[in-house]
């Protein structure tokens, strides 16, 4: 059975409902996270409830519950194992539909669950490379809050699915920001180099764990403005977000990227991610 949670009760899909008058419904007044459980335990949970945090202050939606009791218990009930957790807040209803609010509405918390695939259990040679193409860049400035207004995101997936590719990778002002729903890396001589962080992009978790790990394994990297020059002449070009992991990408609006293969350091940092996030769910 598919439960989910909404407003302090887990209940099956079916029988959830939100007010036609929800904030959240009329105009996307809500933020949300998207967060993995591998055998039941939250992956970077933590990392992923200080986003959400942020998104609530820059809104300023008040609000303060137990988060890791209510998911864990949510994963609980959906099963445990390996599950993408979606959670979103919106500043609620005020029974009518007004584009001012009062500072009083009652937030609606809502959350469910997807299976998803145990990323750690894959060898290198398992994950599927993609190919992308590149696109203007159309959401509004603000993209270090994770809001629930995806249109753009929705339109150059879609275009890049009409041109038999896999993600879209945006660009504003002659600079790449990032994928629909992930982050991107761009390796030229053994180095990996990456969009700065701004209210440009969103502050990816994955996107952070990949930096880390580069880090402490002398990986040299850099937080730089990235043009479409360098990503069409990179060695490698990665796209990651929680759910997928770090994915390499092979072709940009159908030009190679190196070899046209799954590059030496893709599978160097696939493997030190993989080995992370064992010992992370495991213990081991």
């Amino acid at each position: 059975m598919n439960i989910v949670y909404l407003n302090g009760v887990y209940l099956p899909a079916e029988d959830a409902k939100i007010s036609v008058f929800d904030r959240g419904f009329l105009f996307g007044d809500s933020v949300y996270e998207v967060m993995p459980y591998y055998q039941g335990v939250g992956f970077r949970l933590q990392e992923h409830l200080e986003r959400l945090q942020h998104s609530l202050r820059a809104l300023q939606i008040q609000l303060e519950l137990d988060w890791e009791t209510l998911l864990d218990e949510l994963v609980w009930q959906n099963g445990g194992g390996n599950l993408s957790v979606y959670l979103q807040i919106t500043r609620g209803s005020a029974g009518k539909r007004s584009h001012s609010y009062a500072d009083d509405l009652q937030p609606t918390v809502f959350a469910c669950c997807t299976p998803i695939r145990d990323i750690y259990k894959d060898g290198p040679e398992d994950i599927e490379p993609i190919r992308a193409i590149v696109t203007a860049d159309l959401r509004w400035h603000r993209c270090d809050i994770k809001s629930t207004c995806l249109l753009p995101n929705i339109l150059v997936v879609h275009q890049a699915q009409a041109q038999q590719a896999d993600e879209a990778l945006m660009m504003r002002d002659g600079k790449l920001t990032e994928g629909s729903s992930c982050n991107l890396f761009v390796i030229q001589r053994g180095v990996i180099y990456t969009p700065k962080r701004s209210s440009e992009i969103l502050g990816g978790i994955t996107r952070e764990l990949i930096l880390q790990l580069a880090d402490e394994h002398g990986i040299p990297y850099q937080e730089v403005d990235l043009d479409y020059d360098a990503l069409i002449g990179a060695d490698e070009v990665w796209i990651s977000s929680s759910t997928r992991g770090v994915v390499p990408v092979i072709s940009v609006d159908d030009q190679p990227i190196g070899d046209g293969g799954k590059g030496p350091l893709w599978k160097d940092m696939f493997e030190l991610f993989t080995r992370y996030q064992q010992k992370l769910m495991t213990g081991m």
